[in-house]
């Protein structure tokens, strides 16, 4: 059923306010905005009334939008828009926007708020997120806003901020619940029941800690209201502990909570005492991050900077190309090599590209899963041959295959058969060695601590090129000159 159509805005005829409103409200999927979706109308409505000066009209189009949406609108607005939008918010923002921002533009949205506002948001958090914002801020940025933070919130974000950069005790929640296993299920009903406005709103688990803090035990909601309120909690909870160290890198953190199949975690600190949580939704963050991160960096980024300005863009990315530049003039300096073969018989150039941009991509294929492997733990000293012995019986079976084709296609094009078969052998041998490169090079990264993903593809790149240039030229000029 379409919406009930709503006057226009009385001042310049475009959608006003209540339009908006009433599509919101009946919003299903883009159903409402079935021209441009309703993110879309939003972003074109607040745009508009900046840019004539209603800021009272962009204010309160945004107000009671989710944040997701807010958040989607900002990061796609003007700078100078969005600083505009930013400034009409005033201590009216929604805190849970700024976690859901890039970091570039969450950075000028930060600094458009001011120390003591970005302190009154960061206040009005969670911890974890409190922390992935305050994290993005430089030292003296940072030090002015939890210096404006009540006295009890600054020592918890101190503490988190004191552990390594994307570990457990950055990313966890300080805000959960924990009671003594000495207790019965009223006792914790009881609790529940009095001291709710200092508990977090939403839990999956309550946690059970014996005298000294450390977690014992963990229950369920679900345990606890089908139990009677006489029960101990030592019958029913569960004592399998298994406590996240807040040191151990939030990587390793997701992966666990896939094995397990957890939604909740218990963080522990050095003494072992419980400190904090960390719930399935902070996991599905992780694994988008850390995916993200693999993908850019194989590419030679090291962040999304779709929002950057050109001269930031040109500065993360001109590193990488010119490492590339340099990986290009080896494969340069091979084909120099065979000046005079290329010369003699001239349609090897022509040739040439097939070899090597076959390995590339073969090697490329080898490399994507084996370094998601390698982040998985799946790949592992002790599997490492097999996996090794496997690839390049892939590469020579793929490469056999290719080189028939691509020989006999080679033959007919030129005419001459010797073309065709240095072109196959060039071929099965760059292919068994893109196999071979697309594995060992992430292992020898990895064992060295160097991370795969950032550097595997520009030595790749360089394997892949040079030795099927000096195969394919070598071979031409034994059997043709």
């Amino acid at each position: 059923m379409a919406p009930e159509q709503t006057p226009k805005h009385p001042e310049d005829g475009k959608p006003g306010l209540a339009e908006v409103e009433a599509r919101a409200a009946a919003l299903d999927g883009d159903e409402a905005f079935p021209d441009e979706g309703f993110t879309d109308a939003l972003l074109r409505l607040v745009s508009e009334a900046i840019a004539a000066g209603d800021m009272a009209r962009a204010r309160a189009l945004v107000l009671d939008q989710h944040y997701a949406d807010v958040a989607d609108i900002i990061e796609r607005m003007e700078a100078d828009d969005r600083a505009q939008l930013v400034l009409a918010l005033g201590r009216d923002i929604d805190p849970d926007i700024l976690p859901a921002l890039d970091g570039d533009v969450q950075d000028h949205v930060l600094n458009m708020m001011g120390a003591d506002g970005v302190a009154a948001a960061v206040e009005a958090m969670d911890s974890d997120d409190a922390v992935a914002v305050l994290e993005q801020l430089d030292d003296d940025e940072r030090r002015r806003v939890i210096q404006a933070l009540p006295a009890a919130d600054r020592a918890g974000i101190e503490q988190a901020l004191a552990y390594p950069e994307s570990s457990a005790g950055r990313m966890m929640q300080r805000e959960l619940i924990a009671v003594p296993d000495f207790w019965a299920v009223g006792d914790v009903l009881d609790y529940l029941r009095t001291t709710k406005d200092e508990l977090p709103e939403t839990f999956y688990e309550v946690f059970v800690v014996d005298l000294r803090h450390h977690p014992v035990g963990r229950v369920s909601p679900a345990r606890l209201l089908r139990a009677a309120p006489e029960t101990p909690l030592r019958d029913i909870f569960d004592e399998d502990v298994e406590p996240i160290p807040a040191t151990m890198d939030q990587e390793a953190v997701a992966m666990t909570f896939r094995d397990r199949d957890w939604v909740s975690a218990m963080v522990v600190d050095g003494d072992g005492r419980l400190i904090g949580r960390i719930t399935v939704d902070d996991i599905v963050d992780v694994i988008d991050e850390e995916a993200e991160d693999d993908m850019l960096r194989l590419a030679g980024v090291s962040d999304s900077d779709i929002f950057r300005a050109v001269w930031g863009t040109v500065r993360t990315r001109f590193g990488w190309l010119f490492v590339n530049l340099g990986t290009a003039l080896i494969a340069a300096t091979v084909i120099s090599l065979f000046e005079n073969t290329i010369a003699r018989v001239v349609t090897l150039a022509a040739l040439m590209p097939i070899v090597a941009g076959l390995g590339g991509n073969a090697g490329t294929q080898t490399l994507a899963i084996s370094v998601r492997a390698l982040a998985m733990k799946e790949l592992t000293p002790g599997n490492a041959r097999r996996v090794i012995g496997k690839e390049v019986g892939v590469g020579l079976v793929n490469g056999l295959g290719l080189a028939v084709v691509g020989g006999t296609i080679a033959y007919f094009w030129s005419g001459n058969v010797k073309i065709g078969l240095v072109l196959a052998g060039a071929m099965v041998s760059n292919m068994v060695v893109a196999g071979l490169a697309g594995i060992l090079i992430p292992l020898t990264l990895d064992r060295f601590k160097v991370d795969p993903a950032v550097a595997s593809g520009v030595f790749l790149t360089a394997l892949t090129d040079s030795v099927g240039f000096f195969a394919f030229l070598g071979l031409a000029t034994v059997f043709l000159l």
